[in-house]
């Protein structure tokens, strides 16, 4: 039997509202309490910190790679793991490693990867993403052209088996390569469908969200736009309430303004919720590396092919909280939320994920007052 432990800060964020002088109860890889300081029994162990705030851990669903590894150029256990400590550091607690559409023999081996991490009990490895094959070849982006095609039924089956396997399963797929009978079929047997790298219009979207969809990928990049007469994706994410989206908070990816128009015509319960789609840079030196035997270039924050095209960003999670509360201008509290909660309840994972409090887990963060990472702890351990 394990034996109750405790943090305190000068502040506690529990994902909801602030708490002053109070500590959070550990057991295990549980919080079991939140309460205040002077509660606290003399038997139990507290680590006293007398800076920053506590919070929960950062959730990201779109991270490529990290710490100089690429999931598509080494899909196995052991990079798994060096993308999930890469990210760590700078408050990520649980993330969806994502691969790149590729082959069907990497996605195999990927998927069998990604279902042992989870099986080992990897920190912060939460389940997997896989972004494609079955995208637009208009709106692919980076994804190389003759590896995306439509989804067939032996497709769907596999996916529902890889989601047996690895547990959280997320699919980024597009209305041009899919249809609503099979993404209710993928809705059914628990994979979260997100609707991405289409160039659908706003109706077509719309009956795909309503079929089980849960989410877009990257909102506002290689998707249909938002026009006056046909709202395209874009549109489809904003007006239907129930679907998250994912978006990347570098300045680069969306304009400032594109976001704070976002965030205000967002209807809920759907929320949007910060991605970084990271790629092998995060955590490393390098200046360049290869994505389905093309070179990515790494200069002034921006990850892109020789034609300019932009490959996954340059950036992880604390960044891009602080942009969003400096750069948009959103509210701490609501910034710290799109990096924890939203990104939960979009993976249906919030009954333990994502906040502070009796039963969820322990995966906890500390930020200074300037928004840097100082401490974090996955399911109750501290991770140097």
């Amino acid at each position: 039997m394990s034996r109750s432990t405790a943090i305190s800060a000068p502040r506690v964020f529990d994902g909801h509202s602030w708490h002053a002088d109070c500590v959070i109860v550990l057991d295990g890889q549980r919080v079991t309490q939140l309460m205040p300081r002077s509660a606290l029994s003399s038997d139990i162990d507290c680590l006293e910190l007398d800076y920053g705030f506590l919070a929960p851990g950062f959730i990201d669903l779109q991270v490529n790679g990290g710490g100089g590894v690429l999931l598509n150029n080494d899909p196995s256990v052991a990079a798994i793991r060096r993308i999930c400590k890469a990210h760590a550091q700078f408050g990520t607690t649980a993330l969806l490693p994502t691969l790149i559409t590729d082959t069907p023999e990497i996605m195999a081996t990927t998927i069998s990867a990604a279902a042992s991490a989870v099986a080992q009990n990897v920190p912060g490895c939460l389940g997997l993403h896989l972004e494609g094959p079955h995208l637009s070849r208009t709106r692919r982006g980076a994804h190389d052209s003759d590896l995306v095609r439509p989804a067939n039924d032996a497709d769907i089956a596999n996916l529902i088996a890889a989601h047996d396997n690895v547990g959280n399963l997320l699919v980024t797929m597009a209305p041009e390569s899919v249809n609503g009978a099979q993404i209710g079929q993928l809705a059914q047997a628990g994979v979260r469908v997100s609707l991405g790298h289409s160039d659908a219009g706003c109706a077509e979207a719309t009956v795909l969200m309503r079929s089980g969809a849960a989410m877009v990928t990257h909102l506002f990049n290689a998707m249909s736009p938002l026009g006056h007469r046909e709202p395209g994706m874009v549109g489809a994410a904003l007006s239907e309430p129930g679907i998250y989206a994912g978006i990347i908070a570098d300045g680069i990816h969306v304009d400032p303004v594109s976001m704070q128009i976002a965030l205000r015509a967002k209807q809920e319960p759907g929320q949007i919720f910060l991605v970084t789609d990271a790629m092998s840079t995060i955590g490393s030196d390098q200046t360049s590396f290869t994505l389905n035997g093309r070179t990515v270039y790494r200069a002034d924050g921006r990850l892109t092919l020789e034609n300019g095209t932009l490959a996954g960003a340059d950036i992880d999670m604390v960044s891009s909280v602080r942009n969003m509360h400096t750069m948009v201008g959103l509210p701490l509290e609501e910034t710290l939320r799109m990096a924890s909660i939203y990104p939960a309840r979009a993976m249906n994972v919030d009954a333990q994920y994502g906040w502070i409090g009796a039963g969820s887990r322990a995966d906890i963060i500390c930020l200074s007052d300037d928004l840097d990472v100082r401490n974090v702890w996955i399911g109750g351990m501290e991770i140097a």
